[in-house]
């Protein structure tokens, strides 16, 4: 009760004094979790936090070395924004299904946070109709796991697991660790079995929204910022079709990759340009924080990719974060890669074409790394 009061007073009396307040979906999100909602939205004239996905577990030819990171290896300074994903949580498994132990997981997103970072965490769930993997997209499995469906008690079980991982993400002063939470992603295209050619707006809805209720409410997670996030979209009306509405959404994103060959056309930059334009309008009218949640190109062989077509796109669009894909390390001392026969990367390494116009990037003051994120001080 007194920590809901001094809650209430942070933002009835402190926040208001600082400018405009954004409410998190959460009415009784912690303290610190409104800080950074709120100081998230006040830099986003300054800057778009740069982020990477299991950027402190592994790279080409490494894999939990202490300290070590992809993006500080690349440039000199760690990013702003750790991505970490659960797949395989909801199964009781001791690893993801990337091969990350979620015991080291846990020690990575509290470093993340301590250096001053953003965390952010997907979920691929695996099928829980027919128990193979995400990317299964038979049994009608949105159908049953929401409220009557024949596995809604299974799918209970695996956020009981969400849950407990999720509240054992402390700091060191006890607080919990804030986290951008991103389930159900990508669902405009057509590979996971919460996608759209299988299961309704409807559909989709209730999914997302029970999920959000079960874990604030019944599970007491208030340290989660919900990140809604298709893929593909040519409107705004396509972008809402399956918005599960203002009272279960904190952020607003997209994820989109570059494909082909991007010296022979200009369709990544010109959709990105476009997407964005739709996402920040529409972020605006809900107040929502926009983001580009997911994105890349897999070994990144154009040599200017990063600032011709990737910043080329983003413009002058005011979004909260990017965040890069994984470089594929290797897998527990064995010797093998993850992703093998492809050792696939986004971030490149020293003998890649397109390393020298990555730190044109970091160089720009476009985008946000470690240090300034420090400087911000976002949970402050």
């Amino acid at each position: 009760m007194k920590k809901l009061f001094f809650t209430s007073i942070f933002l009835t009396i402190v926040l208001p004094m600082l400018g405009q307040v954004y409410k998190t979906a959460n009415r009784k999100a912690s303290t610190t979790t409104v800080q950074l909602y709120n100081n998230l939205f006040s830099i986003l004239p300054k800057g778009i936090l740069f982020g990477h996905q299991d950027d402190l577990a592994y790279g080409l030819g490494w894999e939990y070395i202490p300290g070590k990171s992809v993006v500080q290896d690349a440039v000199g300074e760690y990013p702003a924004m750790y991505g970490w994903e659960l797949g395989d949580l909801e199964l009781g498994a001791i690893f993801n299904l990337d091969s990350v132990p979620f015991n080291k997981m846990k020690n990575f997103i509290r470093e993340g946070y301590e250096k001053g970072g953003v965390i952010t965490i997907s979920w691929h769930a695996n099928n829980p109709v027919t128990g193979k993997n995400a990317w299964d997209i038979s049994g009608n499995a949105v159908a049953a796991i929401i409220p009557g469906g024949s596995k809604h008690e299974l799918y209970k079980v695996w956020l009981d697991r969400v849950a407990n991982f999720m509240l054992d993400l402390k700091g060191q002063r006890g607080e919990y660790i804030p986290v951008i939470f991103r389930p159900f992603h990508e669902l405009t295209g057509n590979w996971f079995w919460w996608c759209q050619n299988v299961c309704t707006p409807e559909q989709y809805k209730k999914l997302w929204q029970f999920t959000f209720d079960y874990l604030t409410n019944a599970k007491q997670v208030h340290h989660l910022l919900w990140a809604y996030n298709p893929e593909k979209f040519e409107s705004e009306a396509q972008f809402m079709q399956y918005y599960p509405g203002d009272d279960f959404v904190d952020v607003m994103s997209f994820d989109f990759y570059q494909y082909g060959d991007p010296s022979t056309n200009t369709d990544f930059e010109q959709t990105l340009d476009k997407r964005l334009g739709i996402l920040t309008s529409v972020a605006r009218k809900h107040q929502k924080l926009p983001a580009f949640a997911e994105t890349g190109f897999m070994n990144i062989p154009y040599a200017e990719w990063f600032t011709k077509k990737l910043m080329k796109g983003i413009g002058n669009h005011q979004i909260s974060y990017i965040h890069l894909w994984r470089d594929g390390g290797l897998v527990n001392g064995t010797g093998k890669y993850r992703f093998a026969p492809s050792q696939d990367h986004f971030i490149p390494v020293g003998r890649d074409p397109s390393f020298m116009d990555f730190y044109k990037l970091y160089i720009s003051g476009k985008f946000i790394f470690e240090k300034k994120a420090r400087e911000l001080k976002l949970y402050k």
